[in-house]
């Protein structure tokens, strides 16, 4: 559990950025190569790599370099743990909803 965390964390962290989620954003149509990722953002190379490292790092991005080209491709399944940790949130806070829920209406029917 504790390394399953530690996964979530650093993809939370990856993402926290809007730069990153923009890069995601752009991968979920397909890869691309860092050049043609880069020429949307207003910054220099060595600062977008930056965003690249820790997209790569957190394992959202896998990248492959051919020659001179550095290609990048979205790593869906890493991306799939923000569903889990969210699902998981959202059935614990349902389930004291309606526990919430339950104690109220039984209160009222009770005067």
């Amino acid at each position: 559990m504790a390394q399953y965390s530690a996964e979530v964390d650093g993809v939370f962290v990856a993402l926290a950025d809007p730069t990153r989620r923009r890069v995601i954003r752009r991968l979920g149509r397909g890869p691309a190569s860092v050049g043609e990722l880069a020429e949307e953002f207003p910054i220099t190379l060595p600062s977008f790599l930056k965003h690249v490292r820790t997209l790569e790092s957190n394992g959202l991005i896998r990248t492959v370099k051919v020659g001179r080209v550095r290609t990048c491709v979205l790593n869906r399944e890493r991306l799939a743990l923000v569903d889990d940790w969210l699902a998981e949130q959202r059935r614990t806070w349902e389930g004291r909803t309606d526990r919430l829920e339950r104690f109220v209406i039984d209160e009222e029917e009770s005067l």
